[in-house]
């Protein structure tokens, strides 16, 4: 079963059994999902669907400290909920070892020698890497590499 199936089974799942707060966020995604399929004319694959959701967990974080600044812990607890529900059609986070080796192996296959080779690098680890590591973490552990 595709993960865009695996989802839309869900807010059927959630619909059911009246959870509100589940099925507001799983509509919000298979949204987000329609939008994009619906402006690029295209059937969205797990690839794309895990990036969509990569794409919204950020925004989620970024409300949360948003919110948790302003005071706002009612829409931060919210915001928190979602992410929750969310995480849970990611793939299973990476190790460090994984990253690291990845890492190594895109430093070898592009065969970078300074920070100026950083994109080929970083667009290697971010096909293998994608929605499984913080590309923000993953990009300064590049550079540390490169940089030395």
């Amino acid at each position: 079963m595709s993960l865009k199936a695996r989802i839309t089974e869900d807010m059927k799942s959630a619909m059911r059994a009246r959870e509100t707060g589940r099925l507001g966020a799983l509509r919000l995604l298979l949204a987000a999902m329609k939008q994009i399929e619906v402006d690029e004319r295209v059937e969205l694959d797990d690839a794309r669907v895990v990036a969509v959701i990569d794409k919204m967990l950020k925004q989620r974080r970024d409300s949360i400290a948003q919110y948790d600044a302003a005071g706002r812990q009612d829409l931060a607890d919210s915001e928190r909920f979602e992410v929750e529900v969310l995480q849970a059609y990611m793939p299973a986070a990476a190790t460090d070892e994984e990253i690291d080796a990845a890492i190594q192996t895109a430093i070898t296959a592009t065969g970078a020698s300074g920070v100026k080779d950083m994109g080929k690098v970083m667009a290697q680890v971010k096909a293998g890497l994608a929605g499984r590591a913080d590309m923000a973490q993953v990009s300064g552990r590049i550079k540390a590499l490169l940089g030395a």
